[in-house]
């Protein structure tokens, strides 16, 4: 495969403060992650307990850019190593972390997280890691699919977090993919991400069984994704890991129906078959735009200046299966944007797969 053009990136996340509760103190990982922040100039403060809080200011915007900007250290409890199913992506979510330092105006995180916005990293990751054997070959998406069963019992690192984003910082993503390099099972670990420094990444005894997805979206609706590497850089990220053997995807998400879509997202199924043109074992994720009501609400305080359309306008509720409820685009909509997108992907990157459409 021939490399891509070098295209620019975004600087690495680099937060105001890091705390380190006392309880994490007592985790190797923890110091490790101390020592990483102090060396680049990072401002590590030692909290007398495990309660992370912030003075509050009055000013709400001024709440939400302390909080963007702190990263804690914290001990992750018991109920982090009793792994949830997370269909349709994968067989179980396993956290690293939960937040994420990007600006994102359609954050899934608003509203899904209690309290501010801070980012808040694992110190215990040792133990997280070491609940990973009981749940090889359970599962009801990989573990038993006959489409994907080859991808074995499979992990999703990027529920709540994006792990490459605070990976300089907390070393948490090399660690776990270095772990499941070692192991001898059918497993995989999966992780998304808006970033693309992956050159820590490369050289890591991967084995195979880590599989980085490049969650992208048009140019045109890069103002909804602040704080982000610029999609080129992460396509081309994508190739540097296919590159190093690693199995990649596209994540497209969230598919926004704004006017001039088709030609948005025309163009960026174009730009990934022309950097990923080649590239074995090609998964797709295609995931609309939703949101309710209490994330509607965050991210309006968060980003009042926003354009993104969260009216109801072509919206419909949809029930979850455990009683929410979220707006989604009606069905004429959802037909229309799911045929483009099978038959752009059909046309364009014949060969990847196509994982599910929600």
């Amino acid at each position: 495969m021939n490399t891509a053009s070098p295209v620019p990136t975004s600087r690495p996340w680099r937060p105001r403060r890091v705390l380190l509760t006392r309880s994490a103190r007592a985790w190797p990982h923890a110091r490790i992650m101390a020592e990483r922040a102090a060396a680049a100039g990072v401002d590590v403060i030692e909290l007398p307990g495990d309660r992370v809080l912030l003075d509050a200011p009055d000013d709400p915007r001024r709440a939400y850019a302390d909080a963007k900007t702190t990263l804690a250290v914290v001990v992750a409890p018991p109920s982090k190593r009793r792994f949830q199913p997370i269909a349709p992506s994968a067989d179980w979510r396993l956290d690293l972390a939960e937040g994420c330092p990007a600006h994102c105006s359609y954050c899934y995180l608003a509203g899904s997280l209690k309290g501010p916005p801070i980012t808040r990293v694992y110190a215990n990751l040792d133990e997280i890691l070491g609940a990973v054997p009981a749940y090889l070959g359970q599962g009801s998406v990989t573990s038993r699919s006959r489409a994907r069963q080859h991808e074995g019992t499979t992990f999703e690192a990027s529920c709540y977090t994006d792990p490459l984003a605070i990976e300089p910082l907390t070393g948490s993503l090399s660690a776990a993919i270095a772990w499941f390099g070692r192991l001898e099972a059918s497993a995989q670990l999966r992780f998304t991400t808006k970033f693309a420094d992956v050159e820590p990444l490369l050289a890591l005894p991967h084995h195979g069984r880590t599989r980085m997805r490049a969650s992208v979206n048009p140019a045109a609706f890069a103002r909804f994704e602040g704080g982000t590497a610029p999609v080129a850089a992460r396509l081309r990220a994508l190739r540097q890991m296919a590159e190093a053997g690693y199995p990649v995807g596209l994540t497209i998400a969230p598919i926004i129906a704004a006017e001039g879509w088709e030609t948005a997202y025309g163009q960026l199924l174009d730009d990934a078959a022309m950097l990923l043109a080649g590239v074995p074992d090609l998964t797709i994720e295609l995931i609309t735009h939703r949101f309710n009501s209490g994330s509607k609400a965050v991210l309006d305080s968060w980003y009042p200046g926003s354009s993104l359309d969260m009216s109801e306008r072509d919206r419909t509720t949809k029930r979850t299966k455990f009683g929410a409820e979220k707006m989604v685009y009606d069905a004429p909509t959802m037909r229309r944007l799911r045929s483009f997108f099978e038959d752009g992907i059909a046309a364009r990157l014949p060969a990847a797969r196509i994982l599910y459409w929600t």
